[in-house]
Formats: structure tokens, C-alpha cells, sequence
């Protein structure tokens, strides 16, 4: 057995500075669970979803989580911020270890539009190692809903998917679900950690690299330490899932490459959907019945 002790933090959280109420959740954890060594947030746990409070990377309150990391000599996940780089705003998330250093930061490559406007697409994905457990991966709320994102980390090596997300609409039911079937065809971890209040509609999750839920919180606040098994991923991906199928190993020895993902082919009938755009009612103001954004497509090397 290879374990690791992992939190997720499920709190209320408002518009504005979270950091003080942040620091008191992480002072709590480990003080009720001292064998925790990695506490993750959910998305914009630190200021919101408010864009105002965007700001440069590395700043003073990013100090501030490295001075927390390095008091409790653990691995700490901020959730994620706006931060403002380059003229641009980017959702990226803080990775700090235990001596208080920012290792890498991933910045949202999906961000919600039409809903999170004015917010720029990451380009690189990020894995890293701990030493003496396994590697990990981070992916942002929207992010995991395109399969493409959970498989490139898998192919890069990744054991434990960690999700902060900020869901408070209708569609947490989906959310779970497709952070649930994550789990399943990666054969990994999955940490899906949502807020309360401003945060988001809590319901948390944890699943495993065998597709089985290993908790699932209400909407209230709680601490969700769990211990992970990185045994138990590579017996899955070796002898498959439940010792049955063995998903990582066939996708390597498929026999295509997906056309979809090749230059040239057709996808007209993708352009027949017309922009993301927000819906509006049919008595709605204006010429139009949708409010229309430009087009974007982003390409990761």
C-alpha cells in the first residue's frame, strides 16, 4: 500500500477575501486530522468570482498560502484566483509544497462561457510528482468535462485527479456524474470539491481509480480527509477496473487515430451551432434572442 492523506475543504465563501476564513479551515484540519499532508479548496475559493479582484501572480496573497503551507509543512491546493497577467485574466490555481514553494500554477483551460466572460484559456496542462506516493494532476471545474483534458493527464501519468469547482447552478447532478465516469475510464482518483454560499452548492466528492464513490457531502460545511492508495491505481490499470477492463492499456494500443483530431477534417456541422452565446427569451430586448460572443478556439500543443 502506497497511501497519501489528501482534504478537501467544502466551506462558505463570499465576494471578496476568503484567505483569513481559508487559513482557520486549514488551521482546524490539521488540528483534528494531523496525518493530513495535501488540503485542497474548491475554484476561486480566494476572492470569488468577481473579476475585480484579479492580480498579479506571484503576490502578496499567494505569500500568504505559502506561509500556511510551510507552517503545517503540507502540500497546499488554493482552490484558484483570478490572476491578471500579460493585459489578460487567467483562472489559475496555486500548487505549494510542504516548504512553502510554488512548484507550477495551472491556469482554467475551459472557462465557463458564456457565464465567465472577460476570463482567457490556459494552455499547458500540469502533472507533478510527490516523492514517496505517486503523480497528480489538477483540472478546473468546466475543464473536466471534455474527455480530452482527464486523458492527457492519464497519458502523462497522472494517479490522482484533484477538481476544485465552483458549481452552484442546476447542472451539479452532471457535474458529479461526469467527474464520477472520470474516475472510472481513467482509472484515477477524482477530488471534485466545490464551496458553499458564493462558492457554489457543495456537494462533494471523492472517487476511486475502481468507479466507486468513497464520499459524497451534503451542503454544509465539512472537512473531507481521505486516504488514497496509489497501489490500488496501478493494480487497476494493470489487471483493469474491478479485473475487468483495462482502459488506459487498450487506448495506448488503439488501432486509430481519431480523424476528429486531425487536420483537415470536416467540421462544418460543429459550425452549424453558431456561437456560445447566452440564451434569451423569444419576447426578449433587441433584434436577437441570444447574446453573442466571438468564436475562440484554442489549441494545446
Amino acid at each position: 500500500m502506497t497511501p497519501f492523506a489528501i482534504a478537501g475543504i467544502q466551506m462558505h465563501l463570499g465576494h471578496g477575501s476568503n484567505v483569513d476564513a481559508m487559513r482557520h479551515r486549514i488551521d482546524l484540519t490539521m488540528h483534528l486530522y494531523p496525518w493530513v499532508q495535501m488540503v485542497m479548496f474548491s475554484e476561486l475559493a480566494v476572492h470569488g468570482p468577481m473579476l475585480h479582484h484579479a492580480q498579479p501572480l506571484p503576490g502578496s496573497v499567494e505569500e500568504e498560502f505559502r506561509t500556511m503551507a510551510r507552517h503545517h509543512k503540507i502540500w497546499l491546493i488554493n482552490g484558484s484566483m483570478y490572476e491578471r497577467r500579460d493585459g489578460s485574466i487567467y483562472n489559475t490555481t496555486s500548487i505549494i509544497d510542504p516548504q512553502g514553494e510554488v512548484i507550477g500554477r495551472y491556469s482554467k483551460m475551459f472557462p465557463f462561457t458564456p457565464l465567465e466572460q472577460g476570463v482567457t484559456p490556459g494552455t499547458d496542462f500540469f502533472v507533478w510528482d510527490i516523492e514517496g506516493a505517486g503523480r497528480f494532476g489538477i483540472l478546473n471545474c468546466y475543464d473536466i468535462w471534455f474527455p480530452e483534458t482527464a486523458r492527457t493527464l492519464t497519458a502523462m501519468g497522472a494517479e490522482v485527479i484533484l477538481h476544485p469547482v465552483m458549481t452552484h447552478t442546476i447542472d451539479r447532478d452532471i457535474d458529479l456524474a461526469v467527474s464520477h465516469a472520470t474516475s472510472a475510464m481513467m482509472q484515477s482518483y477524482v477530488f471534485d470539491i466545490n464551496g458553499l454560499g458564493a462558492g457554489g452548492n457543495g456537494q462533494s466528492a471523492v472517487f476511486d481509480p475502481n468507479g466507486r464513490k468513497l464520499h459524497q457531502a451534503d451542503v454544509t460545511e465539512q472537512i473531507i480527509p481521505v486516504e488514497v492508495d496509489f497501489e490500488q491505481v496501478r493494480r487497476s490499470r494493470e489487471r483493469g477496473i474491478r479485473g475487468l477492463g483495462q482502459m488506459a492499456k487498450s487506448f495506448r494500443d488503439r488501432p486509430v487515430e481519431f480523424p476528429v483530431y486531425q487536420k483537415g477534417f470536416d467540421t462544418s456541422y460543429l459550425d452549424t451551432l453558431g456561437p456560445v452565446a447566452t440564451p434569451r427569451r423569444a419576447d426578449g430586448p433587441g433584434p436577437a434572442n441570444v447574446q453573442t460572443l466571438p468564436v475562440r478556439r484554442t489549441f494545446v500543443k
